[in-house]
């Protein structure tokens, strides 16, 4: 599917050719674009860069190099304003860099040079190709050989962007691009302890608790009457994901690996008054758990996890019911809590480097 969705271009979005970073862009502005330019289309070369720049000139917008104190850093880019009026009118953005897990490019008016690099391999040595965009947009005539003297201008072109914008030194390492979490400057450590107070809205995957791959805790204090029911916490989607709600006045856990649904039920009912919830998830092998559920404290449904998913999903978490494609079969999302949750408390356990390196490789072959 990717490379039917690239098509014409090579490659992907983890890569420095076309296909991975030739995209449309789309401007809507009613008021501001001539009736008669509505509907055209423009072929000049824009970076995502530009975007900021073109959005302050179009509102008069001077960014201050100092605020409250503190020095901006230089608004990069370059408008392309002019081109929304003037379909005729010259680019002016003629020298943008990209880099991405070590693969670099350079376009340089309708010239390209670009490096596929492949984790691992020497940077130095490996091979650029070089491209006239102006007649070959999908990068098929590599004029590499022919000429010559025009990659290595270009080459050097890049280094000298390169260093100029800080992606200096070189890094293709996988934990810190894909996982950020995982990286020791992150302000998510994996081991950390998270506190949600519902109402929130759904919570982005990169800043969620991410309990893939490893054991957690998750503990919820709720105030209910007979018969109030939904779901208390929730990850992921129908595709795969983990969900904990309270259904017929028991204590549910739907765990979703993959389309293979193992769904545990208390043996007792949730009292009604205040209550905690509770769910312990157990690694206790690299593809297998359990799962225990407890309410006030006594354990009251225990089972083998065939199936233990080092990561869950790219849809983030949902606290009082289930945001998106139901999780669980077993109720129509998003299935709110229609009781009081107070709070829901998550306690990550540690992973190993070899799991969070595998977990970055895991996410780097979803791009």
């Amino acid at each position: 599917w990717a490379q039917c969705g690239n098509s014409p271009f090579k490659w992907y979005k983890q890569n420095t050719h076309e296909g991975g970073v030739h995209v449309p862009l789309v401007v809507h502005w009613p008021e501001g674009i001539a009736a008669a330019e509505r509907g055209t289309m423009r072929h000049q070369f824009v970076n995502v860069s530009d975007v900021v720049p073109t959005v302050y000139e179009l509102l008069g917008v001077t960014p201050p190099e100092v605020y409250k104190g503190l020095e901006q850093m230089p608004v990069t880019g370059h408008s392309f304003a002019p081109v929304l009026h003037d379909a005729d009118h010259p680019a002016t953005n003629t020298l943008q860099y990209f880099e991405m897990s070590g693969s670099r490019a350079l376009v340089a008016g309708s010239w390209k040079a670009v490096c596929r690099h492949i984790v691992g391999d020497d940077f130095d040595t490996e091979q650029w190709e070089l491209y006239d965009l102006s007649v070959d947009w999908s990068e098929c005539d590599d004029l590499a050989a022919r000429r010559p003297e025009k990659l290595a201008e270009l080459i050097e072109l890049w280094w000298s962007e390169a260093e100029r914008n800080g992606v200096l030194p070189l890094d293709d390492s996988w934990v810190g691009m894909f996982s950020p979490r995982l990286d020791d400057r992150s302000p998510h450590p994996v081991h950390r302890r998270y506190r949600y107070r519902p109402p929130m809205s759904p919570i982005a995957v990169a800043t969620a608790a991410a309990p893939g791959g490893r054991s957690f805790a998750l503990d919820a204090r709720v105030t209910r009457a007979v018969g109030d029911e939904g779901v208390i916490w929730a990850t992921g989607t129908a595709s795969a994901g983990v969900s904990m709600f309270v259904q017929g006045n028991r204590l549910v856990v739907d765990y979703n690996a993959f389309g293979d649904h193992t769904v545990l039920e208390s043996g007792t009912e949730v009292p009604a008054g205040d209550a905690t919830l509770s769910m312990r998830l157990k690694r206790t092998s690299r593809d297998t758990g359990t799962l225990e559920i407890a309410i006030d404290g006594a354990e009251c449904g225990r089972c083998d996890l065939p199936v233990f998913m080092g990561i869950i999903s790219a849809v983030g978490t949902s606290i009082g019911r289930d945001y998106g494609s139901a999780v669980s079969d077993r109720y129509v999302g998003p299935f709110g809590f229609s009781g009081t949750l107070h709070e829901v408390e998550i306690q990550l356990a540690p992973r190993t480097r070899r799991d969070n390196v595998n977990t970055a490789r895991a996410e780097m072959a979803r791009q």
